[in-house]
């Protein structure tokens, strides 16, 4: 027979009764009620033996005196040892470190190997014989009896558990239920607790404790289930939020990626056209060197990769624009510290800053200035600063490239347009990446040229392994 578990549920048949609340208030009850029958015999006792001394006259003064020191004495020890304060502290002193190191298990998503450490940590935590987790379609792990007959990848076995993921309400169960375990045998549950486990209140599995006997399914025991499966449901949502967080940061770098490269691309090949006919040999080195920059980019998306990567990555961007322009129309130089150069970073960070300089800050006449410069910022942040001399902009154009409250610029705007739509997506990379101590700003004027500088918080990225 399956019941569900509600804050008022009847009876069972076998006199089992459920609670969704009080995981240690119930075991408080049951101490406290020993505890005052345990008192209440000692006081009888004491006075029964001090009246049958007074009526026989055998037992002397002094010996009552011991009598009444010896119960007190044992009235102490009954209470340090068994007041509700001392098992309510030890009992929630040992559910936090069990419920720290479900965390921990956790940390990394609903694995086979986190599934199985958390069934091994729970299962002296309870009376039950066997504990389990379950996606929406099979085992992920067992441990425990039954271990052997519901092995992980084996399919869901019992109508209840189905039950509970379609409607993501835990049951129980206080009848011998028969399941057929996957070798064949034919294998009696007698009770057993099932609770689901929710991501955005939607059941995504379960958790299951079997029991030799029907009496062992009472509050506490149902307390547990259900407390240490919301614990496990919250920590899930955790992960998907942040497993969500780094696949929009990476769907952001692909976007970056395909927003500036349709324009490189273009230009690119039409420079490389041009060298067919006035410069053979530059136009096949060219087309080698095009071929390896863009290889790179592909392998590179989503990763990450040293600075002096990213940097030999940007310095191949620039021989294009070299092509393009001219060799004496952009002039590069680089300063990356020494011991910032193994740092890692995500790839198409400082390219695309120095692609925009050469796109929006290029002078009609004359070179435009580029420098690069990487220092680390202490020993748990990187700084990355990207300068140029050419066109600049106003202060108002400066402060909407980097500051989401403002809308980003229209992109076909004459001064900054295009850079401000590339911009507010580096800024929401970065602290997608590296989280609130990480910035961006940006200093420009009008013909005084712009200065982008990003610092990078290793000790806060997603990355960060610590």
């Amino acid at each position: 027979m399956t019941e569900p578990i509600s804050p008022e549920p009847p009876k069972s048949p076998k006199g089992t009764e459920y609670i969704t609340e009080g995981s240690y208030r119930a075991g408080m009850l049951d101490a406290n009620e020993a505890l005052r029958l345990l008192a209440a015999l000692v006081v009888f006792t004491m006075v029964g033996f001090f009246g049958y001394a007074i009526l026989t006259g055998v037992e002397t003064l002094t010996t009552i005196a011991a009598l009444v020191l010896l119960v007190l004495f044992t009235c102490g020890f009954i209470y340090v040892f068994f007041s509700p304060d001392t098992l309510r502290s030890q009992y929630t002193e040992q559910t936090l470190a069990v419920a720290s190191g479900m965390l921990e298990d956790i940390t990394g998503g609903l694995t086979r190997e986190s599934a199985e450490e958390i069934c091994r940590r729970l299962l002296p935590e309870t009376r039950a014989m066997t504990i389990a987790v379950t996606d929406r379609d099979v085992v992920i792990a067992c441990v425990g009896e039954l271990a052997d007959d519901f092995p992980a990848g084996s399919p869901i076995h019992t109508p209840t558990t189905r039950y509970v993921i379609e409607h993501g309400i835990a049951q129980s169960f206080t009848s011998v239920m028969d399941v057929r375990g996957e070798k064949g045998s034919q294998r009696n549950i007698p009770a057993g607790i099932i609770a689901p486990l929710k991501i955005r209140g939607k059941a995504v599995g379960t958790l299951k404790f079997y029991y030799r006997s029907a009496r062992h399914v009472n509050r506490t025991q149902y307390a547990l289930a259900s407390g240490f499966a919301e614990l496990l449901s919250t920590q899930l949502t955790v992960y998907e939020l942040e497993r969500q967080a780094e696949l929009t940061a990476r769907a952001e770098v692909r976007a970056l990626q395909a927003q500036i490269n349709p324009h490189f691309l273009f230009n690119t090949l039409n420079t490389i056209a041009s060298f067919t006919r006035t410069d053979p040999l530059r136009a096949r080195e060219l087309l080698r060197e095009f071929s390896q920059f863009y290889r790179a980019t592909l392998e590179n998306s989503g990763q990450l990769i040293p600075v002096k990567r990213e940097i030999a990555q940007t310095l191949r961007y620039l021989t294009f624009e070299k092509a393009r322009f001219g060799e004496d129309r952009v002039l590069v130089s680089v300063d990356v510290d020494e011991d910032a150069e193994e740092v890692l970073i995500p790839a198409f960070v400082i390219q695309p800053l120095v692609e925009n300089a050469v796109r929006h800050a290029m002078p009609d006449e004359g070179a435009l200035k580029i420098s690069i410069t990487v220092e680390r910022a202490g020993e748990a942040a990187v700084s990355i600063r990207v300068a140029d001399d050419g066109m600049g902009m106003d202060e108002q154009t400066a402060m909407r490239l980097f500051d989401r409250s403002i809308a980003a610029p229209d992109p076909n705007a004459p001064q900054g347009g295009g850079a401000g739509v590339a911009m507010h997506n580096i800024s929401e990379r970065i602290k997608r990446f590296y989280g609130p101590k990480s910035r961006t700003s940006v200093e420009s004027a009008p013909g005084k040229g712009t200065t982008i500088a990003l610092r990078l918080d290793l000790e806060g990225s997603m990355y960060d392994e610590g």
